[in-house]
């Protein structure tokens, strides 16, 4: 999902900043729980007030081989009111690929109003939007 929502991104080249947790379920719905607390805390406070992250650097050791490790592309970020989506993919096999970029606070909402512990798709394609994923 990571790589595919990845390719999408930079062939539609998004107009400003966004921040995203991926989300994959195999059933008909996602259960709300397994959004974590802390992905949640820190969906909120970039979208709203502030969030400050600093990106870890690969562990290096005497004679460790470190060519897997991506050189990082900076320190650290601090990302202020940067619209914050959990994007769902309902995966079926052998059936186009739709992913659904919720906002956060409808996310929450929805958690919060919908008197359910997992989010349907039916729900997503309402409180979302529909992005049509091409490739592998």
């Amino acid at each position: 999902m990571q790589t595919m929502f990845g390719n999408y991104l930079k062939s539609s080249s998004p107009r400003h900043t966004e921040i995203y947790e991926l989300k994959i379920t195999k059933h008909g719905s996602l259960p709300f729980d397994h959004l974590a607390k802390h992905q949640e805390e820190s969906l909120i406070n970039a979208n709203d007030d502030g969030f400050y992250h600093k990106i870890s650097d690969p562990p290096i050791f005497y004679g460790q081989n470190s060519r897997f490790n991506l050189p990082r592309p900076f320190d650290c970020l601090y990302l202020v009111k940067v619209p914050a989506f959990v994007v769902l993919w309902f995966y079926k096999p052998r059936q186009p690929k739709v992913f659904y970029k919720i906002p956060i606070h409808d996310f929450i909402n929805e958690r919060e109003t919908c008197g359910r512990k997992s989010l349907r798709e039916e729900r997503a394609m309402k409180i979302g939007k529909a992005l049509y994923i091409h490739g592998k």
